[in-house]
């Protein structure tokens, strides 16, 4: 540092790839330590230091974060330092330029302690007094743009053999993830050198094996078994998730819960706690393990009762067999549009959500209905039965009249929100859309400084590529509606809509949307008796949202609330008094 340079402020920027890097604290330190020496000895004064345990090879870059720190103008900062530019990105020039780029608008100069980033400017119209953003470049820009490149190709080849290895030796039968519960892992020596496999841990590996030898047994439930394990003080494997930048930092835990019934079926079915691994890298094909199960094939399979099946032949070739999933139970679900209301509606006898299926009569005629058996009750009303019930109960319900301006004016602030989320929506997809135009300018003054063909070749399909990009942000840009346009049209449908809430639930051709809809008037999930009109007298009707309200006139064709009329026996209705 000359006497008479002023000190800058700076920005320390250290990335490492690997979680184990960082958590271990070696990298990271060594870049500490290596860049306060440099900032010290070129006039840099580190404010601020931000650590980065996350590959740049992806295509976001961890060190936007980085950049966006630099932001805060009230920090003064002028430079960014990083130890080399393979720590800055491993995603090639394409990436490099970008980022470098944004720091340069807001006049923040990016260094590095090999002095690869040159800091100089060179204007080719200096001598005749003018400058254009074509005549200004920096000398070193292709040599950086060159030390992104190989920082990219390093990473390919280091990503190349170490995955293609694991590969190599998963196919083999070592394993190379993280254990199964019940296993851990252990480096051991074999012919193709150390290699790992996986041992029981004696403290997990207990309760797989009870869990399979009680499944054999064809004498427990699920629920059982997943109680007795429980008993045993089974806790499912504890894991911390980590900060997404600062990989030191928990941000919360994960696991440490106990066993339950639909988890058995998933341990159960585990190839690899039967000494097999079938997996992507396998191509989907079963591979005896390098090491022993916690099980042998045998107990496996009388646990999986025929789900899954695995054969060992006498020239040790492995067959896994599945049972095919019944057609019945492949349309099952949770939000079935044939008995949309089965999430809506209760059970009178235990207060749980309805079940929907159909049974086959002797004639081999379906009767679909709503039922529930839970605890040794039985409840069911046939489906046509149901549908009618609701469909009467909906012609009842109105809004309250003094609560729909109320609605209208929260519709429209809602509406407003919504018109200001989609301008910042659209002043992002025009920023991306400015940046995918730098990028091609970029691009085009890279290809200006070469003269090797096979590079100009990439350069061009990288242009080729953005341009593609640019064109898809244009059209999202071009098709966004006019939201604005449309306000007073959704407040005039919004209003018609309130005025008639009946009609136009009933006329919604979107079952699933229909029952939803249904469901949001109640504060409390309605039983089946509360939203029968015909059961009234014995059943009160359900506590409806404060904003609705049920239109007594049209109970006068089922009942009385104020009770003046005399019931006629065998009859579900009510008769004048008599």
């Amino acid at each position: 540092m000359s006497p008479n340079s002023e000190p800058r402020i700076g920005l320390l920027a250290i990335r490492v790839s690997s979680d184990k890097q960082g958590l271990d604290g070696d990298s990271p330190e060594a870049q500490r330590e290596q860049g306060e020496a440099y900032a010290r000895a070129h006039g840099i004064i580190i404010i601020d230091t931000i650590i980065l345990l996350e590959s740049a090879s992806h295509e976001f870059q961890p060190m936007q974060k980085v950049i966006d720190a630099c932001k805060d103008k009230g920090k003064g900062i002028q430079v960014v330092l990083i130890k080399s530019i393979d720590r800055f990105t491993r995603g090639g020039g394409d990436y490099y330029s970008p980022l470098k780029r944004q720091l340069t608008a807001m006049n923040i100069a990016l260094e590095d302690m090999y002095g690869v980033i040159g800091k100089s400017q060179v204007n080719t119209l200096e001598h005749v007094g003018f400058k254009y953003y074509w005549s200004e470049f920096n000398p070193t820009q292709k040599s950086e743009y060159l030390e992104a490149e190989r920082a990219k190709d390093e990473m390919r080849d280091i990503m190349s053999r170490m995955i293609g290895a694991e590969i190599r030796y998963t196919q083999l039968g070592y394993w190379m993830r993280q254990p199964h519960y019940g296993f851990r892992s252990k480096s051991v020596d074999t012919r193709n050198g150390k290699r790992l496999i996986l041992k029981p841990k004696k403290d997990e590996a207990q309760f797989i094996i009870k869990l399979f030898e009680m499944r054999a047994s064809h004498m427990y439930t699920n629920h059982q078994i997943a109680d007795e394990l429980n008993s045993m003080g089974f806790k499912t494997r504890v894991t911390l998730v980590r900060d997404k930048y600062d990989r030191t930092r928990v941000r919360r835990q994960l696991g440490g819960k106990q066993m339950t019934a639909k988890m058995i079926d998933r341990y159960a079915s585990k190839l690899i706690y039967c000494g097999i691994i079938q997996e992507k890298w396998t191509y989907d094909k079963p591979v005896k393990a390098a090491f022993d199960g916690l099980v042998s094939v045998e107990l496996f399979n009388e646990a999986n009762r025929g789900r899954v099946h695995v054969d060992i032949s006498s020239t040790n070739e492995i067959t896994v067999r599945t049972k095919a999933v019944p057609e019945h139970l492949k349309t099952k679900k949770k939000f079935n549009p044939e008995y949309p209301y089965k999430q809506v509606i209760a059970c009178p006898e235990c207060g749980k959500t309805l079940s929907g299926s159909a049974t086959k009569g002797r004639m081999g005629q379906y009767y679909p209905a709503y039922h529930c058996a839970r605890n040794g009750h039985y409840f069911r009303v046939a489906k046509p039965e149901f549908d009618s019930a609701i469909e009467d109960f909906i012609r009842i319900i109105t809004i309250k009249h003094e609560y729909i301006d109320n609605t209208i004016a929260a519709i429209a602030e809602l509406w407003k929100e919504r018109m200001a989320a989609q301008f910042e929506a659209q002043q992002r997809r025009m920023e991306h859309r400015e940046s995918l135009q730098g990028q091609i300018r970029s691009t085009v003054d890279r290809m200006r400084v070469l003269s090797s063909e096979s590079a100009l070749k990439f350069l061009e399909e990288d242009v080729v590529s953005v341009e593609k990009q640019l064109a898809e942000v244009e059209i999202e840009i071009a098709k966004q509606p006019n939201l604005e346009a449309e306000f007073e049209v959704v407040l005039m449908y919004a209003k018609y809509i309130l005025e008639h809430l009946s009609e136009m639930l009933l006329d919604l051709s979107n079952p699933i949307k229909k029952a939803t809809y249904f469901g949001a008037i109640f504060n409390k999930m309605p039983t089946f008796p509360q939203i029968d009109l015909r059961t009234i007298k014995n059943s009160p009707l359900p506590e409806v949202n404060e904003l609705f309200k049920l239109k007594t006139s049209f109970l006068s064709t089922y009942g009385d609330p104020a009770e003046n009329r005399t019931p006629i026996a065998r009859m579900r209705t009510w008769c004048p008094n008599r």
